[in-house]
C-alpha cells in the first residue's frame, strides 16, 4: 500500500469516527463530554492527516483533487476549514443540543 493510499484511508476512518463520536454523544445516557470531545479530536487528526496529503502530494499528478492545493496558502485553508467546521459544531451543539440534556 502506498504512503498516498495510507493516508487516505486513515483521514477517511478517523473521519468516519468523528461523525459517529459526535452522534453517539448525545442519547438516551444524556450529553457524554469525553464522547464529544473525542469527536472534536478525530475531526482535527482527520484534517491533518488530509494537510499533510496535501503537503507531500499536491503537484505530483497523484490526485487532481490534491493537486488544487499547490501552495502552503491553499494548504493552510484545510487547516482553517477544520478550524471552522469544528467550531460550528461545536457552537451548535452548545447552544441547541446540550441545553436539551442538561
Amino acid at each position: 500500500m502506498t504512503v498516498f493510499t495510507t493516508l487516505a484511508i486513515l483521514a477517511l476512518v478517523f473521519f468516519v469516527a468523528h461523525v459517529i463520536l459526535l452522534f453517539t454523544s448525545f442519547g438516551k445516557n444524556g450529553y457524554q463530554k469525553k464522547r464529544y470531545f473525542y469527536s472534536h479530536l478525530t475531526l482535527w487528526i482527520a484534517g491533518v492527516l488530509v494537510f499533510l496529503m496535501t503537503a507531500l502530494f499536491a503537484g505530483k499528478q497523484v490526485s487532481p483533487i490534491l493537486d488544487v492545493f499547490d501552495t502552503f496558502g491553499k494548504q493552510s485553508l484545510i487547516l482553517g476549514g477544520v478550524v471552522v467546521l469544528s467550531l460550528t459544531a461545536h457552537t451548535i451543539c452548545r447552544y441547541l443540543v446540550i441545553p436539551r440534556f442538561r
